[in-house]
């Protein structure tokens, strides 16, 4: 018997049976308009076409929940299309789809340590860290005296990622980076 779980209940990389399918929530976000019933607005990933939707329940739906598992992996290298991970415990190699995981190779080194998602023993996706410790490649310098705050500027990353920074963060300056939502934490 699956876990039925309720609109009140979801998280940020929760997997629900919608339509037949396994989904990923990637946000939510609980409305409660002046007027009318409460609902809750999602964007909703599907895991085997990888297309990100914004779907809309009303508060209080139930859906089935669907139990992922956690693998530690370590990220080995790019074949062309593909993404190759190392399992840490077992040495055994597993390719992803470039695609399913876009959004997350850009904030990856070679070697670097990443959970991997399994739904029924398939691989599913990864989940980064919190945070990344990266070198800012290029970006451009700060002007002096230009010190209103939160004014930013874009850096590239050594990974090829674009992040907005505040404008003392200097080419070569290593900073933290959360890569989940794409946003400049602190110098490193």
């Amino acid at each position: 018997m699956a876990e039925i779980v309720g609109t009140n209940q979801f998280r940020n990389g929760m997997h629900i049976e919608l339509d037949g399918g396994v989904w990923r929530i990637v946000e939510f976000q609980h409305v409660k308009p002046g007027k009318g019933g409460a609902f809750v607005r999602t964007r909703v990933k599907n895991l085997d076409t990888g297309a990100v939707v914004d779907r809309t329940f009303r508060a209080g739906e139930k859906f089935p929940r669907v139990h992922t598992e956690v693998k530690n992996m370590q990220y080995l290298y790019e074949s062309g299309d593909e993404v190759v991970f190392m399992d840490q415990e077992t040495y055994e190699q597993t390719a992803l789809p470039r695609e399913s995981v876009s959004d997350a190779i850009e904030f990856m080194e070679p070697s670097s340590s990443v959970q991997m998602l399994a739904v029924d023993g398939q691989p599913a996706g990864i989940q980064l860290p919190a945070s990344v410790e990266l070198t800012v490649s290029e970006t451009e310098p700060g002007v002096r005296g230009d010190t209103v705050s939160n004014v930013t500027k874009p850096a590239t990353l050594e990974t090829g990622a674009t992040v907005q920074v505040p404008l003392f963060v200097n080419k070569g300056d290593r900073i933290k980076v959360d890569p989940r939502e794409r946003r400049y934490i602190s110098r490193a």
